[in-house]
């Protein structure tokens, strides 16, 4: 069979072909008496063999020690193109992520798309100080896509650099929580804290609710992230945990002043006094929980809470009862 015929059969074109034999790879069996190549049917059937080895992704000398090489064993060299495959699929998925967020941010001209690929390099840049000015900047400059702010916000490592990207998110609009929601439910613990952080930040009635859904999260710390940012909101449904957050010692300031916010509704300030002598009366025998428990109600106005106070003055507890009783002088004084 000439290389016309061949090329026609087996789909490999004829200059492949001649390259083939070039290399040693493929020479045909005959000739004719004009000197034209004549290809067998086993050298067809070669052809066949080196197109299903190259489809495989190994360079034309891997094709010629596979089909050549009697002590040639495929195990290493597919374990490698595997390697290899895997290494290129990443590189065009970070390709086509990239391309994505460009399209997303509608450039209106090419100087626009090189400011977004500038920022995306520096949002991905080893230097803390590059990543923390690429945060700030998105905000003013062409927006970087509001995806590429959730995931560098929840991979930042350096606190400084953390806070911009959540400054930058809750000025991007609500565009992110879908994917921060997202984050709330990853299996890496410090993913969840980031996501509801940020969540935190961003003003807006969804993010709110992603709070109160937060709430229920099984992750103690995401729980407690969510208390605080729905009490600084008038969120009553953050009081049991807050209370849970003054008595377990975690970040019991913040927790103090959260209820003391939602104690300006008159509806709200009797249920928290409430709930804190309730939980003097109940499993707070250390003096440590009740000095902060004290501490807790000496902003919560109402007589429940003045009640309380008055009992705690006589506390066994030295360091509780001054406390209580100095609490008492600067509220009557009030």
């Amino acid at each position: 069979m000439l290389i016309g015929e061949v090329a026609r059969r087996s789909g490999v074109s004829a200059r492949m072909l001649r390259h083939y034999d070039s290399l040693g790879l493929l020479r045909p069996t005959g000739r004719t008496n004009a000197g034209y190549r004549e290809y067998s049917s086993e050298d067809i059937r070669r052809i066949f063999h080196i197109e299903s080895l190259r489809s495989l992704g190994l360079s034309l000398r891997e094709v010629g020690r596979a089909l050549d090489d009697p002590g040639f064993t495929p195990s290493e060299l597919v374990d490698d193109l595997i390697r290899q495959t895997r290494e290129r699929i990443a590189a065009e998925t970070e390709l086509l992520t990239r391309l994505r967020r460009i399209g997303a941010a509608e450039p209106a001209a090419w100087e626009d798309v090189l400011q977004i690929v500038a920022l995306l390099q520096a949002l991905g840049s080893e230097s803390a100080g590059k990543r923390q000015r690429a945060a700030l900047s998105s905000v003013e400059e062409v927006p970087v896509p509001v995806e590429a702010l959730v995931d560098a916000a929840l991979s930042e490592t350096d606190p400084n650099v953390a806070g911009a990207l959540r400054w930058a998110l809750a000025r991007s609009g609500d565009g992110g929580l879908a994917l921060l929601a997202e984050g709330l439910r990853s299996s890496a613990a410090e993913v969840r804290k980031r996501a509801v952080q940020a969540i935190a930040e961003i003003p807006n009635g969804q993010a709110t609710v992603l709070l109160r859904e937060a709430l229920a999260s099984p992750d103690i710390v995401v729980r407690r992230h969510a208390a605080l940012a729905l009490g600084a909101r008038g969120g009553a449904d953050a009081i049991p945990t807050l209370i849970d957050m003054v008595v377990e010692e975690a970040n019991d300031v913040d927790a103090a002043d959260a209820l003391s916010a939602l104690a300006g509704d008159p509806a709200l300030a009797d249920q928290i006094a409430t709930r804190l002598v309730d939980r003097l009366a109940h499993g707070a025998a250390e003096s440590s929980t009740r000095r902060r428990l004290t501490q807790a109600l000496a902003d919560i106005p109402g007589t429940t809470a003045s009640r309380a106070l008055a009992d705690l003055s006589r506390d066994a507890d030295r360091a509780v009862a001054l406390t209580a009783a100095y609490i008492l002088k600067l509220r009557s004084a009030r």
